[in-house]
């Protein structure tokens, strides 16, 4: 309670009635596969356009080198064109993949001076050309020469201790280092020469800061960081303002000093030339792909090094909005064993599974499919041709990635209660199998999707089973309404944790979910004529015990009638007779 201490009128808010609560989105994706560039490590990159994900991950993979394995782009590609909005993308490479750089992979360990990486392992950074300009932030001139190497000047802004510096006198140049800066006081580490006084308003004898611009250009990508230095306590140092490139990483090694040597410009240290050359251009080299032959399901499954550090499907786990997941062309049962572990135990997000292209007949569909029990995966078959331009011909791509397009459209046009089904595959000219009504009624009671083609009805979805052998979770929308319900919740009562558990709170939480369940009922997701037919919210001392509310537990149990979809349509049709 506040503290009432003066006489006097006192106003006071309160929170008395329910929370609005906002449903969470169920429309993006995320994906994992191999790519041409990008993190192989870290967090999954937001990706809202094919555009966006060709500047992030590069563009179509060649079938001769990276053959089963490079549909990721394609999968992208067709969740764009089916309605997909948004997802997260990472990315996956064989451990023999190496990164480009301007130095040898066997003379790292002995390098100096500046060691630049391609951001990220693969061919791709061998076409990376750096180039490097002679540039000045800042200059001076000296109006009073105080001996030992000291100077007043008219202005030490812009200069910092260990930053390298030229005077320039006519066409003679001399470079020095810094020593301090301060209240237009430079103290020089050797003493210049002669007179370096210039009072003149338009001054000949000038003391300059020695910096370098750096130009990155991979395509048509390209970066350029100014006044970069080899001045580790600078904030312009080259580590630091160049740490914001998508294209390389730079380290400086401080080399061993060397007392004896002349101080030279940091353009001369970094490129080799003298500034008088105008500018240098570096390549990186030995950046590599790796071989497929190398991937195999560990590298797909990933490793949980720590925050920043997982790779694979474990990447996904600090990942809140993904709600689809898929690994577009991998078919090996362990890597999609994994990917539906990782669904059922983040519980907010739901599996899309690829049949292996060359498993057409049934019994073989059927061994495949026997892999897998759960309500949080869907199998679909068969393969979709399409028009590649990379290849110039027709090619078979995983359906994965078009059905992700698919949940997404479905989701917002309809919204998640609606079964994606019965809807237009956009984008594909044909199967890789066709498969009829007979092979389909030994399918799809077995929870195997198929897509197929319909004279005058295009390329259409048929099927929205889960895996599971659970007929209660059989359809793929009731699982999807229940994690849509589930993590909307989830994410909108932190406010109840830690409030005072009694009759108060209880009244709060459930007009709070009646609110929100009302809503999804009127939306058409809950069955029942009336919100008491469509669900019901229970709290209170029926639902906890005096034990539950002393060990900081409250309970709330709430039934949900989720509508299924009509999967078989039947009209019975009799004879009407003229007496009838």
């Amino acid at each position: 309670m506040p503290e009432y201490l003066s006489p006097g009128v006192y106003v006071e808010e309160f929170d008395s009635g329910p929370v609005p609560m906002a449903g969470v989105s169920t429309s993006t994706a995320g994906f994992l596969g191999v790519a041409e560039r990008g993190a192989v490590e870290g967090l999954p990159v937001l990706i809202t356009g094919i555009a966006d994900f060709q500047r992030s991950y590069g563009g179509y993979l060649s079938e001769n080198a990276f053959g089963q394995y490079r549909y990721l782009a394609y999968a992208v590609e067709h969740f764009f064109g089916n309605g997909g909005s948004r997802c997260y993308v990472m990315r996956v490479a064989p451990e023999t993949a190496k990164t480009a750089a301007n130095i040898k992979a066997e003379d790292l360990e002995k390098a100096t001076g500046l060691v630049i990486h391609a951001r990220n392992p693969g061919q791709w950074g061998n076409r990376i050309v750096i180039t490097f300009i002679p540039a000045s932030k800042a200059k001076t001139q000296i109006t009073e020469d105080l001996g030992e190497g000291k100077y007043l000047v008219k202005s030490t802004s812009g200069f910092r201790a260990g930053d390298v510096v030229s005077f320039v006198e006519g066409e003679n140049i001399t470079y020095n280092r810094v020593r301090s800066a301060l209240d237009n006081l430079i103290e020089l580490e050797e003493p210049l020469t002669g007179d370096v006084v210039d009072p003149e308003l338009v001054p000949t004898k000038v003391l300059s800061t020695r910096e370098f611009d750096v130009e990155v250009r991979y395509g048509l990508e390209a970066e350029r960081f100014e006044n970069a230095s080899l001045n580790a306590t600078a904030p312009n140092f080259i580590g630091i303002v160049a740490s914001r490139s998508s294209l390389i990483s730079v380290q400086w090694i401080e080399p061993e000093a060397d007392k004896a040597a002349k101080v030279v410009s940091p353009f001369e240290v970094v490129s080799g030339e003298t500034e008088d050359k105008g500018s240098a251009n570096l390549a990186l080299s030995g950046g590599s792909d790796g071989s497929s032959d190398d991937l195999g399901a560990g590298d797909f499954m990933g490793k949980d090094l720590g925050p920043g550090k997982r790779t694979g499907i474990q990447s996904f786990i600090d990942n809140d909005e993904v709600s689809i997941m898929a690994v577009p062309g991998v078919t090996d049962p362990n890597v999609q064993l994994a990917l539906v572990a990782h669904c059922e135990n983040a519980t907010n997000r739901f599996a899309i599974l690829d049949a292996p292209k060359e498993t057409t007949k049934v019994p073989d569909v059927l061994e495949h499919r026997n892999y897998f029990d759960s309500s949080y995966a869907a199998l679909y078959s068969p393969w979709l041709l399409v028009y590649d331009a990379f290849e110039k011909r027709s090619v078979a791509i995983p359906p994965s990635g078009s059905m992700a397009g698919i949940y997404a459209r479905s989701d917002n046009t309809r919204g998640v209660h609606k079964a994606p089904a019965n809807e237009v595959v956009r984008g594909v000219t044909g199967l890789y199998c066709q498969y009829n009504m007979g092979e389909q009624d030994i399918l799809n009671p077995k929870g195997v999707n198929l897509i197929r083609q319909f004279t005058g009805q295009g390329i259409r979805v048929w099927g929205a089973r889960t895996c599971s052998s659970n007929g209660l979770w059989k359809y793929i929308n009731v699982r999807r309404l229940f994690i849509f319900v589930e993590e909307s919740i989830r994410r909108n009562t932190n406010w109840v944790v830690f409030e005072p558990n009694d009759e108060p709170l209880w009244s709060r939480v459930q007009r709070t979910i009646d609110s929100f369940l009302t809503t999804v009922w009127r939306d058409g997701a809950l069955m029942g004529a009336t919100p008491a037919e469509a669900f019901y919210v229970q709290i209170g001392r029926s639902t906890m015990t005096q034990d539950d509310i002393d060990n900081g537990r409250l309970i709330c149990i709430i039934g949900i009638a989720a509508v299924k979809p009509a999967e078989f349509v039947i009209f019975r049709v009799t004879q009407k007779t003229a007496t009838e």
